[in-house]
Parts: C-alpha cells; structure tokens; sequence
C-alpha cells in the first residue's frame, strides 16, 4: 500500500482502491495526454513572457529621449507591478469562467486580452498604453494561472500526474528565458510582437482538443465526457472503471456547494492549504525579483553586464523546473517543498549579507531608478572585474531561482488543482490566484519605495524569514499528493484523521 497523505496508513483514505494492474498505464497511452497538455501550457508560456517583459524594457524606456515613453521612478515602479494586479482580476474572472465555460474554453478566452495588450505594448506612445497592455496581459496570465493546472490536473492519469502538473511552470520559465533571451537581440516593441506567437499556436491546438472529462460529467454531458476520457487514453485502453468512478463521484456532488458547506472543515481545510501555499509563495519575493531582476543586477558589483545575467538565471530556471518534473513523482511533493524553501532561505541571506556588507558598484548606475541605493557603509570596498565576492549576486540569484522553481514555483500550482473539492475547484482556483496576484502585486509595487528607504537587503532579509515560515507550514500542513487520484484525495479531506492546521 502507498503511504497516504499524512504518512499515517488508515482504511479511510484508500476509498477507492484501484487494481495495479489499471495505474500502470503505459507511456504510450498517455501520448494524446501529453498533446492536450502541450496545447493548454503554452498559455503558461505567454504567462511566463510576460510577466518578465519589463526586465529589458524599463531599462531601455528609462533612457528613452521622448518625453511620452520615458519612464520616472514612479512610472517605472508601477509599470513593473501593474501587470500583477491584471492577473490578479484574471483570477477573479476566473472563478465565473471556469465553471461557466469549462477549462478548455476559459484557456482559450485569454488569447482575446493577451493579444490585445501585446498589441497596446508592440504601438505604444503613451504611458497609459504601456499600463493597459500590461494590465490586458497580466489579465490573460491569471485566467490562464487558474484554468491551466485545473485542467491538466483532470485529464491526467495519478501516475504522470505529478510530472504534468510541473510543466505548467516548466513552460511560464521557458517563457521568462525565451523573453531575456530575445531581449538581448530585439527592440522593445518587437518583443511584444513576438509575444502574440504563442498565444496564437495554443488557440490553434486547443481548437483540436477535448474537454476536461470530469467538467463534462458535471454538465450532465455524459457521453461527451467519455468520448473525451477514451480520446485521452487511448484507443486500445479500457476506460470503463475510471470512468465510473469519475462518474460516480461526480453525481455525489451533482449540486452547487453552498456557503454553509464551504465552511465546513472538511471543505475549508484544502481551501485553506492551497491559499496559504499561494499567499506564502508570493511572499518569498519571487515576482518582485523576476521583474526587477536585471535591474538588481545593475545595482550590485557583478561580473558580467546586468542582461547576461538575468539570461543565465532564466537558463538556471529552466534546468531546475525539468529537475522538478522528473523527481515530482519519484521523491514526491513535501520532500521538494522542503528542499525548496531550504536553498531559497539560504539565497536570500547571502544576498542580503552581499549587500549589507559586500563591494559596491564601481560606478553610479542609473539603470532602473536604484542608483542612490547604500549598498553599504562607507568603508566597502569598490568592486573589481577580478574580485571574486562580484561572483556572489549572480550565484546567490541563480540559488534563489533554482530552489523556487524545483518546488514552491510548480508544486503549489499542482496541490491547488489536487486538493480543492470538484464543486469549487473552479471558483477556488480564481480565488487562489486572485490572492496571489494582489499579495504580488503588493510586493512588486513597493519593493522599489522600499528599497529607496531601508535599502536594497532589508527586502532580502523579509523574503528569507518568509522562507522560514514554508518550511513550518510544508511539515505542518501540507499533504503528499503521490500516486493518488483526484477522487482518493478528495475522500482523504472527506473521512480523514484530524486536522491540517492545528
């Protein structure tokens, strides 16, 4: 018997006891699953791409010589975080849509509003244009944040769940990466051009795809739904018990929840955890670094130019979300967490103790509005090509951004699309993202003010006791999802020992 969510076996939560021979479906059943799964994440991709947008643009719009594009301190801060209050009513259309639409569908819809913002940004010549493209865009990036693991998570057998479920954070990273990487060649405006690429291929493959099974069989489209799962699986594979157990537990929750039912522990409890893993996974400082990245570089003595920089972190990024893909399944999801926060608490100490203590610039570097920062005190000494510490923000940046990615950056979008109730997966999902845009939005728009008053570490100091408080809460609250079905975790939280946060 697998071990269950708490490490504690108990009769309760086996509720559905699926024969061995039905989980191990083999690889090449699961090719069409893997197709649908491409299709979906490649929203994730524009996500990812734009949300680091500004991390070459602002630089470049803050030595723009026309009075309309040249960004102040202040355009600069809000331009950089605006994006994440989009995403954050993203996430709040969210909660309508995906139950309104179904996943697929609401996958789709965000192509409307990408489009429209990358086409806001590729012709601006305003800064109210540059702020509507990225609120539309940031609009997109949360729908998308909400329905993609959703959907992934419900056309996935429990087998390559986990390793599915990390590749809508896999594609968003090879989005960042792809986004400083062609900002090291393409003019602003032409990188917004690019942008509008993927969004069209994912509508173009999505058009192709089924539903999400399980969203049929609560629309009482039965027969859809199993023309969906058999599409999924595979022509020569028997879906007769999954389906009839899809089946089974969805006609047990064929009503809409009620507030009254929401509050109940067994209900409140999922919900709890997954917000919680997506308040304290925007407090790590992930989305304020990412945006302001190339900027932190230029602020600090580093050894190579301030873009190479942020594209050996987004190529570090990558590498540590493929590492997360491949152990997802084999080590499981708390061990991650763990390792996760770990190198993430140890990243953000060293650089703030870089900055409190190490080498300062060379030069004044006016970059992104950082240049009046004190690095530190009077005696510091001045960095130099050939000064080893210049080595540290980059390490200590590529540290912060690997342990992010390989577990707190995919797995709390996976726990959320396999923890919450089917009833209100859809609308917990908006709200799950909806709370963590605004907690990002927050963060992003005063890590600027904040640094011009307490100093560049003081955030670093924050995000490394955030990093502290993860590491309680993965071993006090967080389930270990591995091997189970969507239906046997949801029986866990129903019949199961006690509570999640006590």
């Amino acid at each position: 018997m697998q071990e269950p969510l708490l490490g504690a076996e108990g009769p309760a939560y086996d509720t559905f006891p699926e024969p061995e021979s039905r989980t191990r479906i083999r690889t090449l059943q699961n090719l069409r699953v893997y197709l649908a799964t491409l299709a979906a994440v490649l929203g994730n991709f524009s996500f990812g791409y734009a949300m680091v947008y500004t991390s070459p643009v602002i630089p470049a719009l803050e030595q723009a010589s026309g009075p309309d594009l040249h960004l102040t301190k202040s355009q600069a801060s809000w331009f950089g975080s605006v994006f994440t209050l989009g995403a954050a009513a993203g996430g709040l259309s969210a909660m309508l849509l995906s139950d309104l639409l179904g996943r697929k569908v609401s996958i789709m819809f965000s192509a409307v509003p990408s489009v429209a913002g990358y086409a806001l940004l590729a012709g601006a010549h305003g800064f109210w244009m540059l702020l509507l493209g990225r609120i539309l865009t940031g609009f997109a990036g949360g729908l998308t944040a909400a329905c993609i693991p959703v959907y992934v998570s419900e056309i996935s057998p429990p087998g390559v769940r986990g390793t599915l479920g990390a590749t809508p954070q896999l594609m968003a990273v090879f989005g960042s990466l792809s986004l400083y990487a062609l900002g090291l060649r393409l003019p602003w405006r032409w990188l917004a051009v690019a942008g509008e690429v993927p969004v069209f291929i994912m509508v173009l493959l999505l058009s192709f795809m089924p539903n999400s099974p399980r969203y049929l069989l609560s629309r009482g489209r039965d027969a859809e739904a199993r023309r969906a799962l058999a599409w999924l699986r595979g022509a020569h594979a028997d879906i007769r018990w999954e389906f009839e157990q899809i089946q089974n537990h969805v006609q047990s929750q064929n009503s809409r929840m009620s507030w009254a039912e929401i509050r109940d522990p067994h209900v409140a409890r999922p919900i709890a955890i997954a917000l919680l893993m997506r308040f304290l996974q925007q407090l790590t400082g992930i989305t304020p670094i990412l945006v302001y990245l190339q900027s932190i570089f230029a602020s600090t003595a580093v050894v190579l130019p301030p873009k190479d920089d942020a594209a050996i972190v987004g190529a570090v990024r990558l590498f540590s979300v493929l590492i997360a893909v491949l152990a997802m399944d084999l080590a499981g999801r708390k061990v991650l967490l763990f390792v996760s926060a770990s190198i993430m608490f140890a990243a953000n100490l060293t650089l703030g103790l870089y900055v409190q203590l190490g080498p300062k610039p060379p030069t004044p570097n006016d970059t992104l509005s950082l240049e009046s920062l004190p690095l530190g005190g009077a005696g510091q000494p001045l960095a130099s090509p050939a000064n080893y510490l210049t080595l540290v923000p980059l390490l200590a940046a590529m540290s912060f951004i690997m342990g992010y990615a390989m577990g707190w950056g995919p797995i709390t979008w996976l726990l959320m699309s396999e923890i919450l109730p089917l009833r209100a997966r859809g609308v917990a999902s908006g709200l799950c993202v909806l709370a963590s845009w605004l907690t990002a939005f927050a963060l992003t728009q005063s890590f600027l003010p904040a640094v011009n008053a307490f100093g560049l570490q003081t955030p670093f100091f924050f995000f490394t006791a955030i990093c502290l408080v993860n590491l309680v809460f993965t071993g006090c609250c967080v389930p270990e999802t591995r091997g189970r079905s969507l239906e046997q975790i949801e029986a866990f939280f129903r019949t199961g020992r006690g509570s999640f946060l006590r």
